[in-house]
């Protein structure tokens, strides 16, 4: 069969608010000829293009992405076989299908509904069903005619603009409550160690970038902190980040460390990277259950910051880490005891904070050296735990000029020798049955 081509009458303009020309589909059936569209008026040198189908198969055919307005009669009867807007819909007995049918097949069209004098009660369901507007036959004119299609119009733009918006919303919202579930939540039940984090993705309008980190307190009394880096900054980065960061976590409890952690990881990397070229820097620490020392392990990833009581901080050592992961198979990573003291402050970070720039010019980078610099003004101020960290990324992104544009991640461990005393004593004194100890007061009775 042929395919019918578009019936189109040349018509004076219309005016619309978008000074653009606007497609009118007639879907209407009359054998006796007698309706007629009206002659529309001219304005803003606007032309509206009628096409005219005498049935839905026929309109089905010229219902083309130019198409603007559809003006349908409402008696029109709906093609053999056509099925219901729902489940149990009996298209025979609804005296809409046909307008359900028009919705269905053509979602992002205006849709104005014919019908008679008699017939307004059906009309304005036809408005609550889903047509822009409806129009009578017998008050028909081309003034009325020219004003219904251009309202028609720009009221179902304004309906998708706002279904959009509303839709963008709930994804943003979804996506924020995704992101900030898999922000990880340390398990340090039992341990003497204050925690502290902060996190920035570097990405616009995103909660999750390629930098994680995590931290887990294991049975024996260790706490395990680990942070890296994925080289990118996109979603598949981030999807990344994550997937590393539970497998640590998993492999950390179930009992791995040192070069045999780093290697299981590289195989999860490799097996889930986009591309051979995808690799992830990471520092693990490891602080035994006194607190007092801790083995080190990096994979390219800068070395931790620690601060002793009474001392300027200083960068862990750092010669014998090995390469990140991903870049080299079979590689090693040596794990390096170092002693951390009686009361401490451990800060690890990834290279998003020391990559930002400054100076007048801002060609150079605050590098490591002038982090640590950074970090000592804020330790001689009194900062430390969630305030330092906050002082030390506020301050990257000043001396930056503005908005750093890689992930950061820092996250700060924190020993108190006297404090641990203290709390060991007090659980001591409340043990049942233990005598108190010399100077202690005993409770009111």
């Amino acid at each position: 069969m042929p395919v019918p081509v578009p019936q189109q009458r040349a018509v004076p303009a219309a005016e619309t608010t978008h000074g653009t020309d606007l497609t009118l589909l007639v879907i209407e059936d009359d054998p006796a000829g007698t309706f007629t569209v009206p002659e529309l008026p001219s304005a803003a040198g606007t032309r509206v293009r009628v096409r005219t189908a005498r049935n839905l198969t026929e309109a089905g055919r010229l219902l083309t992405d130019d198409v603007d307005c559809i003006l349908l009669d409402l008696d029109l009867a709906l093609p053999t076989g056509a099925r219901g807007d729902g489940p149990g819909d009996d298209p025979a007995h609804d005296e809409l299908a046909t307008l359900k049918h028009v919705l269905r097949i053509a979602p992002r069209h205006a849709v104005l509904a014919l019908t008679a004098e008699d017939d307004a009660e059906r009309a304005a369901e036809a408005v609550r069903v889903g047509a822009q507007d409806y129009l009578f036959r017998g008050e028909l004119d081309g003034r009325l005619l020219s004003r219904a299609i251009r309202y028609a119009v720009e009221r179902k733009r304004a309906d998708i603009a706002q279904h959009q918006l509303t839709e963008s919303r709930l994804r943003a919202q979804e996506n924020a409550r995704l992101e900030r579930g898999l922000l990880p939540t340390p398990l340090l039940d039992g341990s003497d160690l204050a925690f502290a984090a902060r996190y920035r993705p570097g990405r616009s309008r995103a909660l999750l970038g390629g930098d994680f980190y995590d931290t887990v307190r294991t049975p024996d009394g260790t706490v395990r902190a680990m942070i890296g880096d994925v080289c990118g900054h996109g979603p598949d980065e981030a999807a990344l980040g994550v997937e590393l960061r539970i497998a640590w976590r998993a492999l950390t409890l179930a009992g791995l460390c040192g070069d045999d952690l780093l290697s299981t990881l590289q195989q999860v990397l490799e097996h889930e990277r986009q591309s051979d070229e995808i690799f992830a820097t990471l520092c693990t620490v490891d602080i035994a259950p006194d607190g007092r020392r801790a083995g080190l392990c990096i994979a390219g990833h800068p070395a931790p910051l620690i601060a002793r009581r009474g001392r300027a901080a200083q960068l862990l050592p750092y010669e014998d880490g090995g390469p990140a992961l991903g870049l080299l198979p079979h590689a090693r990573w040596p794990r390096r005891q170092v002693q951390l003291g009686g009361s401490w402050s451990l800060m690890m970070y990834t290279d998003g904070l020391i990559e930002g720039r400054v100076g007048p010019v801002g060609t150079q980078r605050l590098g490591q050296d002038g982090m640590v610099a950074m970090i000592n003004a804020q330790l001689d101020r009194g900062l430390g735990g969630e305030a330092l960290l906050e002082a030390a990324v506020a301050q990257a992104q000043e001396l930056n000029g503005g908005e750093l544009t890689d992930d950061v991640a820092v996250l700060l461990l924190e020993r108190d020798e006297a404090l641990t005393r203290r709390r060991d004593g007090n659980a001591k004194r409340s043990r049942p049955g233990s005598a108190p100890t010399a100077g202690a007061q005993r409770p009111p009775l």
